[in-house]
C-alpha cells in the first residue's frame, strides 16, 4: 500500500536522473581506481601537451592557494559548454585534486567528509560529460613537504 502511494506521489523531473547518476558513478568508480596517481605521476602527466589540471573548488579557495598551472572551474559551474572552454578535447588528460588531498592547509584546503570529497563528484561529473582521460591525485599530501608548486591570485 505504501509503495503504491509513493508511486502516486512521485515527482517527475526529466532534468534530474538519480538512476542514471548512480549508473555513471558505478562505471566511473571502476575506471577511477586505475586513474589515481602518486604525486610524482601527477607532476609528470601535468607536463604532457594538452593536459589540463582542473581545480573544481570555489573561486575564493582557488585564489587563496592552488596547484601552479591549474585552471579553476567551480563544480557548480560545470556545464558541457564551460568544460569545453577549458578542456581541449574529450580525450585530453584532465588531472584533478581537491581539499582532501592536502593537509596542513585548512584555510585554502578545508577537509570535507571523506564520502563527500570533491574528487568523487568531480570525477563522476567529468565521466558523465564524456571525458574519458581523467586522473586524480591519490595521496594525502603534506602541503609543506609537497613536490607540487602552489600559487595564489594575490
Amino acid at each position: 500500500m505504501l509503495a503504491a502511494l509513493a508511486l502516486l506521489l512521485a515527482i517527475d523531473n526529466p532534468a534530474i536522473d538519480m538512476h542514471g547518476y548512480l549508473q555513471d558513478a558505478n562505471r566511473a568508480a571502476t575506471i577511477r581506481e586505475r586513474h589515481r596517481l602518486t604525486e610524482q605521476e601527477f607532476l609528470a602527466l601535468a607536463e604532457k601537451p594538452g593536459a589540463v589540471v582542473l581545480d573544481a573548488r570555489s573561486a575564493e579557495k582557488y585564489c587563496e592557494l592552488h596547484v601552479r598551472g591549474a585552471v579553476n572551474l567551480s563544480f557548480p559551474d560545470f556545464t558541457a559548454a564551460a568544460l569545453a572552454r577549458i578542456i581541449p578535447g574529450k580525450s585530453s588528460p584532465v588531472l584533478i585534486y581537491c581539499n582532501n588531498n592536502f593537509e596542513n592547509a585548512e584555510g585554502p584546503f578545508p577537509t570535507k567528509a571523506s564520502k563527500a570529497s570533491l574528487n568523487l563528484s568531480t570525477y563522476i561529473a567529468l565521466y558523465t560529460y564524456g571525458y574519458d582521460n581523467v586522473y586524480e591525485l591519490g595521496p594525502l599530501v603534506d602541503i609543506h613537504a609537497s613536490k607540487l608548486a602552489f600559487d595564489s591570485c594575490k
